[in-house]
């Protein structure tokens, strides 16, 4: 004897399916079969994958291939590619390519039809990235933390977000020339005649031009040079001279300065905004961590921090963070509050797109580096990362940096738009203060002393910016004012005009 069937239970939720519309794939192929300038309207965002019906989706990739050839597209030709297509065939065959060209639209109406079928297309799609989301978070991987899996969901979601915009592809010459004009113009109208996003350096920002959009920046030094200071100070400075307007068509137009995204792989973010703190209010830092504070100074600490609440910069100090990981929250800050620079510091604390560590460093740091210029040109901001150099530059005498110095990889010069050395040379000479040697005359030493220590008084709290490759200007070198107590970098006016020449 059977079983008697369960009895459904009117109050349970009904299935559903996902989201689709035959109807306006129905109406915006019959457009394209009646008039294959419809094509134009849709190519540029629209793809076969995006039909919720696979035999509709062939007949546009039909469609397609034969615009491509210069062919007319109706159903008379399509018989030709798809008459063999067992879908179509149950559908009816030549028959349903008739009713199709019969149901036509518009072609004033066919875009809409487009954008309603690939918003339906995106619908499924966030559909199936919940349900993979769901599946992946009930099993349990240890190679596929819960971390990794938000930041690849975050990604998968962020191509959704960007997927249909039109990308890459020929561009005129005349709008190639007419944005080279725009940022000319902006450059003029500016106060210090930038075009790229300000250092607040002024010898720096005469040479660089300021910091320019899409393009990426090394700074590189030893350690104890300052170039987690510098990174810093520009940082600041560029998060300082943020300013917008609103433009006659309504957007918000950033006019000067940045909003600056900074990654802080080596330094927590309370010890960067403490250094800033303390360099804004030249309050020793050490002081402050301390407490060691008198009640004027104290005061003093309030009213700064006060006035930079507002600073359009934010710290990301999450330790070994992979470039997939920078991509992803440089991406989510763009769309939430705008992104007009990013700071890294410091490249060799970057992991590479696996998220682990590879055996081959050499090959890792390429791929690093290859990804924040891809980042930088995708988002069109500029991206300063620092970097370490290698100790054969405490090999030589002369100890300023070179290329060859850059640690682990040569693709770093090679992706690099701009690669700038910071080089103190007050820190060399206050470890090597000379000795008297044996059998050495006392009017001999005295002489040297004194070449020594004179040498040490021009070069005390100042520094050098060794700009030694860069794609869009020349190179040279720019003296910078450094106070040590403060971490803070300014400009020298003793030295200003003056450039350094590169040997």
């Amino acid at each position: 004897m059977l079983s008697p069937l369960p009895i459904p239970d009117p109050s349970a939720a009904p299935e559903r399916t996902p989201p689709h519309n035959y109807e306006a794939e129905q109406a915006l192929l019959g457009a394209i079969l009646a008039n294959n300038r419809t094509l134009e309207r849709v190519t540029e965002f629209l793809r076969p994958e995006h039909f919720a019906d696979p035999v509709h989706g062939r007949i546009y990739d039909a469609c397609l291939s034969l615009a491509a050839r210069n062919q007319i597209a109706n159903p008379v030709t399509l018989k030709t590619y798809l008459g063999s297509d067992a879908g179509l065939m149950e559908m009816g065959g030549d028959a349903y390519l008739a009713r199709l060209a019969a149901a036509a639209v518009t072609i004033i109406n066919a875009e809409d039809y487009g954008r309603l079928i690939f918003d339906l297309h995106l619908r499924r799609e966030l559909i199936t990235v919940g349900e993979d989301m769901v599946n992946e978070a009930f099993d349990p991987d240890i190679d596929n933390p819960a971390v990794g899996q938000i930041e690849m969901a975050e990604k998968r979601l962020f191509d959704l977000a960007t997927a249909g915009q039109a990308e890459g592809g020929f561009k005129p010459f005349k709008t190639s020339l007419l944005n080279a004009i725009e940022l000319a113009e902006a450059a003029h109208k500016r106060e210090g005649k930038l075009s790229g996003v300000t250092t607040g350096l002024r010898d720096m920002d005469k040479k660089l031009g300021g910091l320019h959009r899409s393009d990426l920046l090394i700074l590189a030094g030893r350690p104890s040079m300052g170039k987690t200071a510098l990174a810093t100070n520009m940082a600041f400075n560029a998060a300082k001279a943020y300013r917008t307007e609103i433009s006659p068509t309504g957007e918000k137009k950033v006019t000067e300065g940045a909003v600056v995204a900074f990654f802080s792989l080596e330094m927590s973010a309370d010890q960067l905004a403490g250094r800033i703190l303390a360099e804004r209010c030249e309050i020793n830092s050490h002081a402050i961590r301390q407490g060691e504070l008198n009640p004027s100074e104290f005061e003093k600490l309030v009213v700064v921090a006060q006035e930079l609440h507002e600073l359009p910069l934010y710290i990301d100090d999450t330790p070994a963070l992979s470039v997939s990981a920078v991509r992803t929250r440089c991406r989510r800050l763009a769309r939430t509050h705008g992104l007009g620079m990013i700071v890294i510091d410091y490249l060799q604390l970057l992991q590479g797109t696996t998220g682990k560590r590879s055996e081959n460093r050499v090959q890792e740091i390429s791929d690093i580096t290859r990804s924040l210029k891809a980042l930088a040109k995708e988002l069109q901001v500029p991206v300063l990362a620092l970097s370490q150099l290698s100790r054969a530059v405490e090999q030589r005498e002369d100890k300023r940096p070179q290329l060859a110095d850059l640690r682990e990889s040569g693709s770093i010069e090679q992706d690099a738009d701009v690669v700038m050395f910071v080089y103190r040379e007050q820190y060399y000479l206050e470890r090597a203060e000379p000795g008297r040697r044996p059998e050495e005359a006392e009017d001999k030493f005295n002489q040297r002393y004194e070449d020594w220590h004179k040498r040490l008084a021009e070069v005390t709290n100042t520094a050098e910016a060794i700009i030694a490759k860069q794609r869009h200007g020349p190179v040279g070198a720019v003296r910078l004012f450094f106070d040590g107590q403060y971490t803070r970098f300014g400009d020298l006016d003793n030295w200003h005009g003056t450039e350094i020449p590169m040997e």
